[in-house]
């Protein structure tokens, strides 16, 4: 989840062109393009399997203040408590039940964001090998109940728990259950924008199969090889899923803006507290006010963080339909979105690729992906073959882009994980299957031992 800080010291808004002038703001010439990672990991303790608490020796807390005085993280508080860490431009934050998320920096090419995650997946590793804690880079908890689950002091977090059960039955397993990747990427205009949105948002059952990765829930086969995908597509109706619109003529910011005022609100933020709103209108926000207090620029970019459609559109573009994997799955997704957004060619022809994939076929595709994987099919096409053209498309817009690292080498190398999927048809989330059915005897213990996703 993202996370914001607004306040009442912004001026206010009125107007829909207001909201749409944010995203106008996010438009960057392609010179200054560039891309982001974020990734979230599910801690345990490894020798009692227990999920980490925020508080103790060996909690959450000491985690993070670990972060600051060994690696030179700045904490940030809220009531006391550190809740998240800044270090140039890439953050770690909290998800609900402990997840420990990296948002990286803003970074020139997959090299530079593979390399920021290898610098903090060994950090995390110096930290935690000592206390005897595990990350499990898996898109779902393959443990414990969300009754069972910690709950870390964040204000959001609590005005959420409460209003979200009402949206959806597995809302809870999303907040303290669910780990995902994603990419941030950028957009020149409207037009590019619109183009890049269309491909994200047709690509979401597609790119769901290729990166599954969670098979498990309550210690057994949850029926899904990724259940973290069946979670939010059990989460809120309004605000999860797609946006329809996006694959429709037309579809630009102002469509865009208008789905975002039909979500309802959570919250807002003044004088340093979370404002429970959950259920109100942001339309009427923006135009009467709410309980004597009008909207502001910060009150939509807080809101806005609040949609959780499969692709986000903010002052930049967010691929969210992945699971959390190894991390040569993230520096994949990486690639795979520098090569499919980045590259014009590439764009042409993932936009020509996928051109018959309109609303009416969502959230069955999602649904199918999720519990299928490559195997499911859309437009009678089985999933692994849309995959493999996608890649194909990624792979020569790379190839054009040319960014080698000091070997020379390009692009290309990250995408040899998903080169190895296709090629073999099996998903991370299969090949845990078969784990399960065969070597590890229908026991999930060798996930504390084996180094298959850290």
């Amino acid at each position: 989840m993202t996370h914001s800080n607004s306040g009442d010291a912004a001026p206010s808004i009125g107007a829909i062109d207001e909201l749409i002038a944010s995203f106008r703001q996010g438009e960057k010439p392609r010179e200054q393009w560039r891309i982001g990672t974020e990734h979230e990991k599910i801690g345990f303790y490894r020798e009692a399997r227990e999920p980490i608490p925020y508080e103790g020796e060996r909690g959450i807390r000491a985690i993070l203040e670990a972060f600051a005085e060994r690696f030179g993280w700045q904490p940030q508080l809220e009531d006391g408590y550190p809740i998240a860490l800044l270090r140039g431009e890439a953050s770690i934050t909290l998800e609900p039940g402990g997840q420990v998320e990296l948002s990286g920096a803003t970074l020139g090419s997959a090299h530079e964001a593979c390399t920021e995650l290898i610098q903090h997946l060994r950090e995390i590793e110096q930290i935690s090998e000592p206390l005897g804690i595990v990350w499990l880079t898996l898109g779902r908890n393959p443990f414990i109940a969300r009754e069972e689950m910690p709950w870390v002091p964040k204000q959001r977090y609590k005005i959420m728990r409460r209003y979200l059960p009402s949206r959806g039955s597995m809302a809870l397993d999303m907040m303290v259950g669910t780990g995902t990747v994603q990419t941030n990427f950028d957009y020149s205009d409207e037009a590019d924008m619109s183009r890049k949105m269309r491909v994200a948002t047709a690509a979401a059952p597609i790119l769901n199969a290729l990166f599954a990765n969670s098979p498990f829930a309550a210690g057994r086969p949850s029926g899904y090889l990724s259940s973290r995908a069946h979670i939010w597509l059990n989460t809120d109706p309004d605000r999860c899923g797609i946006v329809p619109a996006a694959l429709e003529e037309g579809f630009g910011y102002r469509e865009y803006a208008e789905y975002a005022l039909d979500v309802p609100m959570v919250f807002i933020h003044r004088d340093g507290r979370y404002i429970d709103q959950a259920g109100r209108s942001f339309r009427q926000f923006l135009s009467e006010g709410l309980d004597g207090e009008t909207a502001n620029l910060e009150d939509w970019e807080l809101h806005l963080t609040t949609l959780f459609p499969e692709v986000r559109l903010k002052s930049w573009l967010e691929l969210r339909m992945c699971d959390a994997g190894a991390r040569e799955m993230i520096c994949a997704l990486a690639a795979l979105t520098r090569g499919l957004f980045y590259d014009p060619t590439a764009l042409d022809d993932a936009l020509h690729l996928l051109r018959e994939i309109k609303g009416h076929l969502f959230p069955a595709a999602l649904e199918n992906a999720a519990r299928w994987g490559l195997d499911a099919t859309l437009l009678d096409r089985p999933l692994s073959d849309w995959a493999r053209d996608l890649v194909t498309i990624a792979a020569d817009g790379l190839k054009r882009l040319n960014v080698v690292n000091s070997q020379g080498r390009d692009e290309r190398i990250y995408l040899c994980p998903l080169d190895n999927i296709l090629d073999t048809g099996k998903s991370h989330a299969a090949l845990l299957m078969e784990l399960w059915n065969g070597a590890w005897g229908q026991n999930l213990d060798p996930l504390f031992t084996q180094s298959y996703f850290y």
